[in-house]
């Protein structure tokens, strides 16, 4: 059993950065490959980055790619999500995820475990 818990979420200016976290509790969490997903209100929930269990692969949609960036630490049981150069399309309710592999998370949203959700709100 894996419980995940968000943080970071806030109000930012279109520009401005955060970095949102998940903290994962249990001593399995190396074994997960981890992702971060969201949903803006109205629109269906949709995959933004994930990564290996190793932290060896990562995968990016296009509408972040090289403005996230997603990256793990095991020994602090916690996955990151570094977001730069933020839009307004960017606001939604931001979900970090454990499953078996990086790509069934990322393509098929097939998460064993997932968190409640940190909210993000870019303002233009």
């Amino acid at each position: 059993q894996v419980q995940l818990v968000e943080s970071g979420g806030g109000l930012v200016q279109a520009g401005g950065s955060l970095k949102l976290s998940c903290a994962a509790s249990g001593r399995t969490f190396s074994r997960y490959a981890m992702g971060w997903f969201r949903q803006a209100p109205g629109k269906e929930r949709e995959s933004a980055a994930a990564i290996s269990w190793s932290g060896g692969s990562t995968r990016y949609a296009d509408s972040v790619k090289g403005r996230f960036t997603i990256s793990r630490d095991n020994n602090k049981n916690t996955v990151y999500l570094q977001m730069n150069n933020l839009e307004p399309e960017d606001t939604a309710v931001y979900y970090c995820a454990a499953g078996q592999s990086s790509s069934l998370l990322f393509g098929s949203l097939r998460g064993d475990y997932w968190g409640q959700g940190t909210q993000v709100t870019v303002s233009s």
